[in-house]
Parts: C-alpha cells; sequence; structure tokens
C-alpha cells in the first residue's frame, strides 16, 4: 500500500472517531445537495481501508457498503469530481452490486472532501435511480458544499484537539502544582524586575513566619529578604538573569541563628528559549550540615586524645617506672625528697587522666 493512502487512511480513522458536534448542519448540507442536483439521494462518506462508513444521508436506506463497491472510491482516487450519467451502459459499474441491485443506482456525482493537508476522506455524493445529468452551476454548487462539509468537520477536529490539549495541560498543572506545594523545599520565580511571579506554600510560610508578612505576586522582592541577605540576594539574582546559574551551600540565619540551606539562582526560559525571570530554589541542610560540624568536632577531640596518649602521658609514667626502680635499688629506703617527687609525679599523671576523661566526655557527647 502506498505511503499516501496509509496516510489518508489514518487521517479517515482520526475523523471516523470525531465527536460531531455539527450533525444537523450536516444533515443539512446532505438535504441541500440532494435539492439542488435534483437527486432521490444525497451522502456523506469516508472511505478507510476496506469500508465506505456512510456517515450522513437523505432519501435512501443505504449503510456501510464494501469499499470495492463504492462509486465514491473513484472520486477518493481521483481526488476530484465525478459523474456516472447512466451506470448500466457504464462497463465500470454494469455489473455492480449496488447497480444490479438495491439501492439500484443509476445516476451519481461526487464531490471529494479533501482536508487541508490534501487528503481525500471521502465525499458528497448525490445518487438516483434514474440517468441524470448535472449542470455545471449543479457541480459547482456540489463541490462548494462539499467543501463547507469539510470545513465543518475539521472545524470539530480543531476543538477536539484543543479540547484536548486543554485538559492535558490542566492535568498536568494540577501535578506540577501538587508538587509543587507538596515539597518541603523553597521554590519562587522571580520576572524580570525582580516582582515576584509564583511560588509555593513553603515559601509563603517562610515569608509569614520570617516577616510577619503575606507574599503577593507583583510585589517586590525586596520586602520579603532579610536586609543582612539582600544584597547577596540581588547579586545572585542579576547573575541568573544574565544566564548563569548559582548554585551554592550557605547559612541563611540571623542573630547568631543557624539556618543552612542549599540555594539555587537558576534563569527561566518561556518556550522559545528567552529568559522570562529566575527560578529560585532552597533546600533545607540544617540537620545535615550541625551533623557534620559535630563529626569535625569529635574527630578533633579524638586526636587531641591520641595526642595526650602519645605524649603527655608517658612522660609521668616513664618518670614513675624510673624512680620505682632506684626506690627497688635502695630497697624501699629513700629520702623523703625522692617520695616528694614521686607523688609530685602521680599528681601530674592524675592531672592528664582526667583531661582525657573529659576529652572522652566532650567525645560522647558529640556522639
Amino acid at each position: 500500500m502506498p505511503l499516501r493512502e496509509l496516510e489518508r487512511i489514518k487521517a479517515v480513522n482520526r475523523f471516523l472517531k470525531l465527536e460531531i458536534s455539527k450533525d444537523a448542519e450536516l444533515q443539512e448540507i446532505v438535504e441541500l445537495a440532494a435539492r439542488v442536483c435534483g437527486t432521490n439521494a444525497a451522502l456523506i462518506t469516508f472511505l478507510d481501508a476496506d469500508i465506505q462508513n456512510v456517515m450522513f444521508k437523505t432519501g435512501i436506506q443505504l449503510d456501510n457498503t464494501k469499499r470495492v463497491d463504492a462509486f465514491c472510491d473513484h472520486v477518493v482516487r481521483s481526488e476530484s469530481f465525478f459523474e456516472v450519467e447512466n451506470a448500466l451502459t457504464d462497463e465500470r459499474f454494469n455489473r455492480n452490486p449496488l447497480v444490479t441491485g438495491k439501492p439500484d443506482i443509476r445516476y451519481y456525482a461526487g464531490a471529494p472532501l479533501t482536508t487541508q493537508d490534501g487528503m481525500s476522506l471521502g465525499s458528497l455524493c448525490v445518487i438516483d435511480t434514474a440517468m441524470n445529468k448535472l449542470s455545471e452551476l449543479q457541480k459547482q454548487m456540489l463541490v462548494a458544499l462539499a467543501k463547507q462539509v469539510i470545513q465543518l468537520l475539521e472545524f470539530d477536529m480543531s476543538l477536539q484537539i484543543l479540547r484536548s490539549q486543554y485538559i492535558s495541560a490542566k492535568q498536568s498543572e494540577i501535578e506540577l502544582r501538587a508538587f509543587f506545594e507538596s515539597t518541603i523545599d523553597h521554590h519562587l520565580l522571580l520576572g524580570l524586575n525582580f516582582q515576584v511571579l509564583a511560588f509555593n506554600r513553603a515559601w509563603e510560610s517562610h515569608v509569614l513566619a520570617a516577616y510577619g508578612k503575606n507574599l503577593t505576586r507583583g510585589a517586590s522582592m525586596t520586602d520579603y529578604v532579610h536586609p543582612a541577605n539582600l544584597s547577596r540576594f540581588y547579586q545572585d539574582y542579576l547573575h541568573a538573569l544574565k544566564g548563569t546559574a548559582i548554585y551554592d551551600e550557605r547559612n541563611l540565619g540571623n542573630e547568631g541563628e543557624e539556618a543552612w540551606r542549599i540555594v539555587k539562582f537558576e534563569p527561566a526560559f518561556d518556550m522559545d528559549g528567552k529568559v522570562i525571570g529566575v527560578a529560585i530554589n532552597t533546600t533545607d541542610v540544617n540537620r545535615r550540615v550541625k551533623q557534620e560540624i559535630l563529626v569535625q568536632e569529635q574527630h578533633k577531640s579524638l586526636e587531641h586524645i591520641a595526642f595526650l596518649q602519645a605524649h603527655e602521658l608517658r612522660r609521668p609514667v616513664a618518670t614513675i617506672l624510673g624512680l620505682m626502680d632506684l626506690i627497688k635499688e635502695n630497697e624501699y629506703k629513700n629520702s623523703q625528697s625522692e617520695f616528694e617527687y614521686l607523688e609530685k609525679t602521680v599528681e601530674e599523671l592524675d592531672s592528664k587522666i582526667k583531661l582525657v576523661i573529659e576529652q572522652v566526655s566532650v567525645a560522647s557527647y558529640v556522639k
């Protein structure tokens, strides 16, 4: 099957699935076509791969037929007006079951239903049980009515596509808003003039809690940033507005408070790739950063303990061991000064041990 025919059949199937809202108008066109051409009957048909689908009709009891028997197939193939003045004497149709049997077609004229992209879906046709011939004016009228049919159908198709796109876009908006609002991260969109365009509930709650203000669309962001952070905030905004994304980890706390956040300033683009503002997102990492600081303090405490064990404790212990050797050599008959020195060394050792205990306590607290 040629590629163009495959594309035509796809187009026919799209229109067959179309929820037609212009039924009354299309039925009026069918009836008008029969009156204008002076025939008993008229039809609007769509031809798919194998079937002639009768969409609208007047003056005839005819349902779907095989495409191979359809007069309209010649309209679709030629993509132009087609007329048979007497089917009984036309070798192409004198054995056609629609001629030899009901509905006893003798006369046929059809105009193609051609879409904007050149696909012939079927025809607007008139038929009669008696031979006939249209005048040039009647032919022109039939062609004009066929164009009106396709215009109504394509209008309905356009509405259906727009409706579908709207529903899809609305659903995407709902899903995006649900995600936007459910996250604990702060999301904000600023316009080209530093004005608030959009924000999520997390950022709105932060502004209300921090400044006692309601975040308002269209307002300047200047009113919603702490003065101590405003200059850097604005400079990052300008950099992002020029196309340079900013990604940083910062302590945004004020007056000694710690509030660590990952901050991102990124240019926001429209569908054409034009910068329309700056998207700002922040993530709370306060707990993680504080834990890292505690781990660092723990590491320092353990290093200090290791130093004390390696250096500070060895010296008094070595001294005590040396004194004990002397005492043993003198059969424990040492002078008062030697015992006093021993006592002093023991006290020094005791103080070092207490210091180690303090460091161990700090390290345990950090854990």
